[in-house]
């Protein structure tokens, strides 16, 4: 698969892929942080298949599918390693390479990530599979795809392909997400869909939540934005990016 990316910035550390979240591409998710990130890096924004830019695959979409084409677009670019940075759906992405691909991934933000269904408030899940095409038809996502799709009449099928996939995420055991390599930056909003416990109880599993000025401070942490809802996370780019930044280059 051709998978569309783009490049901005340069600097000689690990470069940076930034993964969107579900139905959105480059602009609706990272329109205001990308060019934050891409003064001190070299970040490769990328829209997922079925998005945006990006032809559609065959079959259903699964976060490892979505991996795997991450990983073969760091094949393409000589990339033997890459920070990722994902957010929602793009989250799950990311902490899937951290998972079951690990040599591939260096450091990862995770922005709004569920490693498994009890990290939701209750009941956000009960109609994602009612979720039809024409009930975004006008938003700001369906606008953007309109823009930028290679089909824009593929609309109704990402839909429908994402609503089985929302319907049924992914899930990891607190084995697999204490068992991460990676270092990990978790980032939810005070008012996410993601629960704050789930976020901290992540970061214990990471190893954190620890007393730092007695042991040294882990290679995991822990971000809490205040006045952030799910959908404002990528909008607090001004208070996200130095802290990312901070995080990349520890």
């Amino acid at each position: 698969m051709e998978m569309y990316f783009e490049e901005h910035g340069a600097g000689k550390g690990r470069p940076l892929v930034l993964v969107p979240a579900a139905l959105s591409g480059i602009r609706t998710s990272y329109g205001l942080l990308l060019p934050l990130l891409a003064k001190n890096r070299r970040v490769v924004a990328i829209e997922l298949p079925g998005h945006g830019r990006t032809p559609d695959c065959d079959g259903p979409y699964t976060v490892e599918g979505f991996a795997v084409e991450v990983v073969r677009l760091l094949d393409r670019l000589g990339l033997p390693r890459a920070d990722v940075l994902g957010w929602g759906l793009g989250a799950a992405v990311a902490l899937r390479l951290g998972t079951h691909h690990p040599e591939r991934a260096g450091r990862l933000v995770l922005a709004s990530p569920a490693f498994d269904r009890g990290g939701l408030h209750p009941g956000l899940l009960d109609g994602a599979h009612h979720l039809r095409p024409e009930h975004l038809y006008g938003s700001e996502l369906h606008e953007e795809y309109l823009r930028t799709a290679t089909d824009p009449k593929g609309w109704d099928r990402l839909v429908t392909k994402m609503a089985v996939l929302d319907a049924h995420p992914p899930e990891w055991t607190a084995d697999q997400v204490r068992a991460l390599r990676a270092a990990v930056l978790v980032v939810v909003g005070d008012a996410d869909i993601v629960r704050p416990e789930h976020a901290v109880r992540m970061l214990r599993l990471l190893g954190g939540g620890v007393p730092g000025d007695l042991r040294g401070l882990p290679r995991c942490r822990l971000a809490i934005l205040p006045g952030t809802t799910h959908a404002s996370l990528p909008q607090r780019a001004e208070l996200l990016a130095p802290m990312v930044d901070e995080f990349l280059d520890g």
